[in-house]
């Protein structure tokens, strides 16, 4: 299964055949792509173009190397976004019994090639690969040298946790793959993730809701509103959050308010659609509830990013620490809803 490097004790490993996660769908156009083929002619061409980049996806195995290196290929870059977010790949291995980052992989030109490690004992060890975040992937290529062995990790018996929402949720604007709020969780939860996240497309239309109620997870989470003005939420939320709750009457389905926008204390504009947008959607909770749709949970902004100014990019795509405030306020709500579903 291996290919040799000529002149090398250096064999290459292709990763589709390893154990991928974070997958919601097994019939894809693509081995790294989100959405089932169907969706093709179903979602909107920029929600299809989007379910390309493999966010959220991530390769699990078992080695005993004490050296290795990866090849996979893209090399995108956005203006307020690092290159190593975009496209790289972000290494983790499982270390006391916790996942610890080990190694990135910067993108440099179409087909990359970097050594995540040479010299770390040869004991057998579980490693997770997180692949980009807004880069279709089309290879990546494991390369370990002769004797040692490189096999696929069982795959976990857990439902995953599926979040369906916008480029916060794809993952703009974190460093690294392994930053995202939706792989930090999946971390600290240990549950495979399945990051639905369409930057500028998480608007809850109905067809994607039905893609999602095709899904089995143990939660769902629902981080629309960024993307959404009052029309829209009028438009699709309450049927969109009622056709899911009546496909999984006994999942979990957990709302959360928009972030508040670090400029909008001095721009009126965006404090109103903060304010609004968020009262409309908690409105829209609360008749539900009333109406007895006890597995519905909602998570209100209470400085969910902190309240210093400090956590975005531009006001509304958030760094490394804005990822990990959000994620430290969202794992107690996320843990009592998975465990209050046992």
């Amino acid at each position: 299964m291996a290919i040799k490097e000529p002149d090398k004790n250096l064999y290459w490993y292709n990763a589709s055949l390893l154990t991928i996660e974070g997958k919601g769908w097994s019939d894809t156009e693509e081995i790294y792509d989100r959405l089932p083929k169907k969706a093709k002619s179903v979602v909107r061409e920029p929600v299809w173009n989007l379910s390309k980049q493999s966010s959220g996806i991530s390769i699990h195995f078992t080695s005993n190397t004490p050296s290795l290196a990866i090849r996979w290929d893209g090399f995108n870059a956005m203006n307020h976004m690092a290159a190593t977010g975009v496209s790289g790949v972000d290494l983790y291995v499982r270390y006391q019994d916790k996942w610890k980052w080990l190694a990135v992989g910067r993108p440099s030109k179409p087909l990359n090639e970097t050594q995540f490690f040479t010299d770390i004992g040869s004991e057998p060890r579980e490693y997770m690969l997180y692949l980009p975040l807004y880069n279709p992937i089309h290879r990546v290529e494991l390369g370990l040298p002769d004797p040692y062995t490189i096999t696929p990790t069982l795959p976990r018996d857990k439902k995953p946790i599926v979040f369906y929402g916008t480029s916060i949720t794809q993952g703009g604007c974190a460093t690294r793959p392994g930053m995202s709020y939706t792989a930090i969780l999946g971390r600290w939860l240990d549950h495979p993730v399945i990051n639905l996240g369409f930057s500028g497309n998480g608007i809850m239309e109905p067809e994607v809701i039905d893609l999602l109620c095709e899904l089995d997870p143990v939660l769902y989470v629902l981080d629309n509103l960024p993307n959404m003005n009052q029309e829209a939420i009028q438009a699709r939320s309450e049927s969109g959050f009622r056709k899911l709750l009546n496909a999984r009457p006994s999942t979990p389905i957990v709302l959360i308010d928009n972030i508040f926008y670090c400029d909008a204390y001095l721009v009126p504009s965006r404090m109103e659609r903060y304010t609004t947008c968020n009262e409309l959607q908690f409105q829209i909770y609360q008749k539900l509830k009333a109406e007895g749709y006890e597995k519905l949970i909602y998570i209100k902004d209470n400085h969910l990013i902190g309240n210093d100014g400090e956590a975005t990019v531009d006001g509304v795509h958030m760094t490394d620490l804005g990822y990990m405030r959000f994620s430290e306020n969202l794992i107690e709500p996320l843990r009592s809803a998975i465990l209050g579903n046992k």
